[in-house]
């Protein structure tokens, strides 16, 4: 059995579409961000990095006991090699996909988050305007990466769908408040339109969609409290 300690961002769905397109059996382990789940003691043995999604393997390949593997790239490469789908083997094909993988996790989930939370940012938070078209823009450059990148290939990685498509995507679906218009990238949304109409891409981004409360239901101070818990974080001591 897999768990997936999850919390339905963009990082979360990158692994709930790939455990989807394995059609693998796994359990959703609630990692709620908001309330800090991330930080309790438990949650640091597997992670360090306090972020979700972290992934629980109890039936690894060999026997033995559980493993636990953190970092979304991480995780996909883990279950694909694991199955034998999505990521090929041979030397050519393997590292033309870890390369677009790494510049996921390197590039577009980076650089697209903080371009989000820039533009999210109330007023409360000043004069950003240098901050929001910093990553508006580079936001853009990224699209046009893929959109260059989707002209000469069928898909991120080559002609085959693997994990480099499948870690991309879920940072696209929200492309409009990431202030971009995909009808400037005629190859990119050929591809978008694509994945979009996938059954096993609908059901990975839909999972735990109940999960998060209504935001309407939460009071000011409760959003504060939020706020607080997942931003400007800094470095958890040493345990004495």
């Amino acid at each position: 059995m897999l768990d997936l300690h999850y919390w339905p961002t963009p990082n979360g769905k990158k692994v709930t579409i790939l455990l989807e397109e394995c059609g693998l059996d796994y359990r959703i382990v609630p990692c709620n961000i908001q309330r800090g789940d991330q930080f309790t003691p438990d949650f640091l043995k597997m992670n360090p990095n306090h972020r979700m999604p972290v992934l629980v393997d109890h039936a690894p390949k060999g026997s033995g006991d559980p493993i636990a593997v953190f970092e979304s790239g991480a995780i996909m490469m883990y279950i694909a090699e694991k199955e034998g789908r999505f990521w090929p083997q041979d030397v050519r094909g393997k590292y033309a996909v870890t390369q677009w993988v790494i510049w996921q996790m390197a590039n577009q989930g980076p650089k697209l988050g903080e371009c989000g939370h820039f533009r999210r940012a109330g007023p409360e938070a000043g004069d950003l305007t240098y901050a929001i078209n910093r990553f508006t823009d580079e936001a853009n450059r990224l699209y046009g990466v893929l959109n260059n990148r989707l002209y000469r290939s069928k898909y991120v990685a080559g002609d085959e769908y693997t994990i480099a498509d499948m870690i991309c995507y879920p940072w696209t679906v929200n492309w409009k408040a990431q202030g971009q218009d995909i009808e400037e990238f005629k190859y990119f949304k050929r591809w978008f339109d694509e994945l979009s109409a996938r059954p096993a891409v609908q059901r990975g981004l839909a999972v735990g969609a109940s999960l998060p409360p209504d935001p309407a239901t939460l009071s000011d101070e409760q959003k504060a409290a939020i706020r607080k818990r997942m931003y400007n974080q800094r470095a958890i001591p040493v345990p004495g």
